[in-house]
């Protein structure tokens, strides 16, 4: 049984975590690896101009997800629910500046 969901849909993936399973952060570190290689494998997560993150993250599973997909895209957004927006974390894109705010 995994711990998390991990869903891409064009330019966006979205964590399902459930907060409410027993798993601790070395067992999520590894399941989060597994996805993130399986998407790879299917041709999924290939790269872009811009990748935008949504859902519930403990620290572990997102510097996991953003060491995998840092240097394939040219910038990577995450949800701010507090903003309502995606914050730009990290880029290497002119057309996105650190702490960009995206709809």
């Amino acid at each position: 049984m995994t711990t998390f969901r991990l869903d891409l849909q064009e330019s966006l993936l979205t964590v399902h975590y459930d907060p409410n399973l027993p798993a601790e952060n070395d067992q999520i570190v590894k399941d989060v690896t597994q996805q993130l290689a399986q998407l790879s494998k299917q041709g999924l997560l290939i790269g872009g101009e811009l990748l935008k993150i949504t859902g519930k993250q403990t620290i572990p599973l997102s510097y996991v997800i953003a060491h995998h997909v840092g240097h394939l895209y040219g910038a990577i957004a995450v949800f701010d629910p507090k903003l309502q927006r995606y914050v730009v974390a990290i880029t290497h894109s002119p057309n996105y500046l650190l702490g960009d705010c995206l709809p």
